[in-house]
């Protein structure tokens, strides 16, 4: 049957299929409540994690989670989406005096905002548009700075070990762009610029072909760990033609059979407060 024609691949997602969570850890578990949960709106996962050795701080379908123990810094920018974006300097400001002496820190300007926790990591807030579809409050990106001349190495790497749509962009700088589920990505940014030493943070994805990546690393040495039946790791983004490793950032690895995956995530409406208290809208509408 004739009719129009579309382009089907804008609409493809590969083998990575959800960006679930960003894991730093932090030495003050009060501060990082005063944070993440205050300041910047996010909302404590009630059903795990819920002593003081770790806390699971929900965005839509992602999480912050943040263990207790010396602190780490992830080497880049998380990016966030917050449909509440115009209250967000007021809670900025307001959590300034118990945030003193940290590295708090943070600067609004029209569409996003720029903002750094106690110890050092960047996030970068963003209003809900056209650039983000399908998503009014979530984690879009992680963006990391990788040395110059490494972007089409590490797209290489993420389309042929682990299928995933990645492309080489040059939009002001040489970057990797990864697709890591319904609108998120993951950002490889070329940069002259030093590069911190990496001290074990990591990020965990979904995959659906669980084997077939894990079978192509198992092949070049690159497993860090086998977690359990449904889950493992790895550190090094090696290029598949020199095999030369890139940039390191530890990949928690769960396939979609995995109990957790997608598991419906609590998010507060961080507006209702008890003497404005508005009855139904304690929750958030987000997507």
């Amino acid at each position: 049957m004739a009719g129009e024609t579309f382009d089907r691949t804008l609409e493809d997602l590969g083998n990575i299929v959800h960006l679930e969570h960003v894991n730093v850890r932090v030495p003050d578990q009060q501060l990082a409540t005063q944070f993440y949960i205050v300041a910047l709106g996010g909302t404590r996962d009630p059903y795990l994690m819920v002593g003081l050795d770790n806390m699971w701080c929900n965005f839509g379908h992602s999480q912050f989670h943040l263990p207790t123990a010396a602190p780490q810094v992830l080497r880049g920018v998380t990016g966030l989406v917050v449909p509440d974006f115009d209250e967000l300097p007021a809670r900025l400001a307001a959590a300034t005096d118990r945030l003193k002496g940290t590295k708090f820190a943070y600067k609004v300007e029209g569409d996003h905002a720029d903002v750094t926790c106690p110890w050092g990591n960047r996030i970068r807030l963003h209003r809900p548009s056209a650039r983000f579809p399908r998503m009014e409050l979530g984690m879009p990106y992680v963006e990391f700075p990788v040395r110059e001349g490494t972007a089409a190495g590490i797209a290489r790497f993420y389309r042929e070990i682990m299928a995933a749509p990645a492309t080489v962009t040059t939009n002001g700088s040489v970057a990797a762009e990864v697709t890591v589920g319904t609108s998120q990505r993951l950002i490889f940014r070329e940069t002259s610029d030093q590069l911190a030493s990496y001290d074990g943070h990591h990020i965990a994805i979904y995959i659906s072909d669980f084997s077939g990546p894990h079978r192509k690393m198992v092949e070049r040495g690159i497993v860090s760990e086998e977690s359990n039946p449904y889950q493992y790791r790895f550190v090094e983004i090696a290029d598949p033609e020199s095999g030369k490793t890139l940039f390191e950032i530890e990949h928690e690895v769960r396939c979609v059979t995995h109990p957790m995956y997608r598991r419906p995530l609590v998010n507060r409406n961080p507006a209702q407060r008890q003497p404005t208290y508005v009855a139904g809208r304690d929750a958030r509408v987000w997507a």
